[in-house]
């Protein structure tokens, strides 16, 4: 199942580390699959507000983003970002592709039955 890296960054601040930082990301995403699904703006608020940036990486599974994430290669360029960038990184997994929202709702509703 496909897993997800998914960044909000909040308050960039150009640098050449984040240059740098975006020119050597890729190849340490290749050895694990990931690739870049979304990276930045533009943005459409629609509700609410969004202060920042989204960057939305996909990976084969979650221990391929895991093992992306803890990588020494992925680690030696992290401070390149994240002495610049204020922001938030999740590693999340992603639902089946025959996903279905009633069920997790039906699921939902016998819990909240059970404890009432």
């Amino acid at each position: 199942m496909s897993a997800y890296g998914f960044a909000h960054l909040r308050d960039r601040t150009p640098h050449a580390d984040i240059l740098e930082y975006l020119e050597r990301i890729q190849a340490t995403l290749d050895p694990f699959g990931g690739r870049f699904v979304i990276h930045g703006p533009p943005t459409e608020v629609v509700e609410g507000s969004w202060p920042g940036s989204m960057v939305l990486i996909d990976f084969p599974s979650m221990t391929e983003a895991r093992e992306w994430y803890r990588s020494p290669a992925y680690q030696a360029i992290l401070p390149l970002r994240t002495d610049h960038i204020e922001g938030d990184l999740l590693l999340i997994e992603g639902v089946d592709p025959n996903y279905d929202p009633r069920e997790r709702a039906a699921k939902l509703r016998a819990e909240a039955a059970g404890a009432a």
